[in-house]
């Protein structure tokens, strides 16, 4: 491989990162599937480019990974996400419902202390 096509797979690696961040800390906390997806992307690319270093193309081998491990991750991410939210659904509905109870046992002890007086 010539410095050339070197330097090129270094300055698209830097370029690309340097994305990556500006976009990572553009908005508020990441949720649940893109730290899936950007796990996913860096495990990929990692993997991938020490197979196509093996191979003699690293650069494809890193995007190729990058890109299945992007997918991947975000799918994986997609699911705990899933779960998170039916976990705060159901932790609402039971603080719902303890709400209510603790309001019906007021209003029962609220009756029988009217009851008494009569």
């Amino acid at each position: 491989m010539n410095t050339t096509g070197k330097f090129t797979n270094i300055t698209l690696t830097l370029l690309l990162a340097g994305t990556l961040t500006a976009a990572g800390c553009a908005g508020g906390p990441l949720t649940t599937r893109e730290k899936g997806a950007g796990i996913g992307a860096l495990g990929g690319a990692a993997a991938g480019g020490l197979i196509g270093s093996a191979v003699g193309h690293p650069g494809a081998g890193a995007a190729i990974g990058g890109a299945l491990g992007l997918g991947t991750g975000a799918l994986v991410g997609d699911q705990l996400q899933g779960q998170e939210n039916q976990n705060y659904r159901q932790d609402e509905q039971i603080r719902r419902n303890n709400a209510e109870l603790e309001r019906q046992r007021y209003e029962v002890e609220r009756l029988r202390r009217q009851r008494g007086e009569y």
